[in-house]
């Protein structure tokens, strides 16, 4: 009996994105534990900010090679192959002491990450029609790692401390990979027309997911607390930073599905310029001192965006060409947006406001948005 399409590709968009959801307990904690607890880890301070920007740094440069790898191996086999390495990565934040070994696990996350978001956006585009939809179910699957990783990570450091609760999180990480091995062997993404995922030539929709990940990941992660702590106490601020922070999940949970399915039945550009003009605004709040409104408004939005991009790169191509190139180049742009963010917030925060800077990121997505409304749709 032939199993039905349409239940087959749900099947593998549920399984893969519970992959990455299980994948990312371990790096979701860890950029809320290791500022904090840096010595345990046999590490400095300046080298935290090193080891909470490798990663992206590796993914900028892995993902046209993943691409192809992915191509010639399988989606299926490139997610039990990431399953293994992020349990490993995992394990590894749980024994590592000192700069060289945290380094090689955070490189081994990044190349895991670059390998099962390929893998489960392959698995979502290949219905174009529905794949907002598809992009936004999965990306709210994705989300529950990291939340249950940030609200019960800190309760877990409690119990068994910072490096001992990195080997517990191992332990369900390691689900990933029965996960993996039970997606369809059949299902692979069909054989289309390669395009190009070079970084050489951005388009202009790369400027903007490029600014999206400067802004959110750089400039408003680093500077968020700071922004905080000026009206209230240190631990309070913390408190409240992190509580914006988990938004971010949150956002793309409820966020992603919901303008997936809207991009589905409006047209996925239309849809993303409006995201993306509410994400702006969000910056411009900040920057005028409605901090928390600001935030929430960017955070939700940005979460409506992680549909919306691999919508619009899908719905942009042709039946007959293959969509792996293309949004590896998507991530990669905003990898390197996301990698260049926070090194550069921490240098200009000694002499540049965060009001300002966020006042800034507002200026280039607004003129990124009009140069990209401004070409043809392709």
């Amino acid at each position: 009996m032939t199993a039905n399409p349409a239940n087959t590709g749900w099947r593998t968009i549920i399984g893969s994105s519970l992959v990455m959801s299980l994948a990312l307990l371990g790096d979701a904690l860890l950029y809320a534990v290791l500022p904090a607890y840096a010595q345990e880890f046999g590490l400095t301070l300046p080298w935290v900010g090193v080891m909470l920007s490798a990663n992206r740094f590796v993914r900028v440069f892995a993902y046209g090679t993943i691409a192809r790898l992915t191509r010639a191996v399988g989606v299926r086999r490139m997610c039990i192959g990431a399953a293994v390495t992020a349990t490993l990565s995992t394990a590894l934040y749980g024994v590592a002491q000192g700069p060289a070994p945290m380094l090689f696990a955070r490189i081994l996350w990044g190349l895991t990450y670059a390998s099962l978001v390929l893998a489960t956006l392959s698995y979502a585009v290949e219905a174009r029609r529905k794949v907002g939809t598809r992009v936004g179910v999965g990306q709210a699957i994705q989300r529950i790692g990291p939340i249950l990783a940030l609200f019960g990570g800190a309760w877990l450091v409690g119990r068994v401390g910072p490096n001992e609760a990195f080997a517990v999180l191992a332990i369900p990480t390691a689900l990933a990979i029965l996960i993996a091995l039970s997606l369809p062997k059949g299902a692979s993404v069909q054989a289309r027309r390669n395009t190009s995922a070079s970084l050489a030539k951005p388009k202009p929709i790369d400027i903007v997911f490029f600014l999206q990940g400067y802004g959110v990941d750089g400039v408003f992660a680093i500077s968020i607390t700071l922004i905080l702590a000026r009206e209230a106490s240190l631990s309070e601020a913390v408190m409240g930073g992190s509580a914006l922070l988990a938004m971010r999940h949150f956002g793309e949970a409820i966020a992603a599905p919901l303008f997936g399915w809207i991009a589905d039945r409006f047209g996925a550009r239309r849809v993303f310029v409006v995201a993306a003009i509410l994400t702006t605004l969000g910056f411009v709040c900040v920057a005028v001192g409605l901090t928390v409104f600001g935030a929430l408004v960017m955070l939700l939005f940005r979460g409506a965006l992680a549909s919306l991009g691999p919508a619009v790169i899908a719905q942009a191509l042709s039946d007959n060409e293959d969509a792996i190139g293309p949004l590896a180049r998507m991530q990669a742009w905003r990898d390197l947006g996301a990698a260049c963010g926070p090194l550069a917030t921490g240098f200009l925060l000694t002499f540049v406001s965060a009001e300002l800077q966020h006042g800034a990121v507002a200026v280039a997505l607004t003129m990124a948005l009009i140069y990209w409304m401004l070409v043809p749709a392709k």
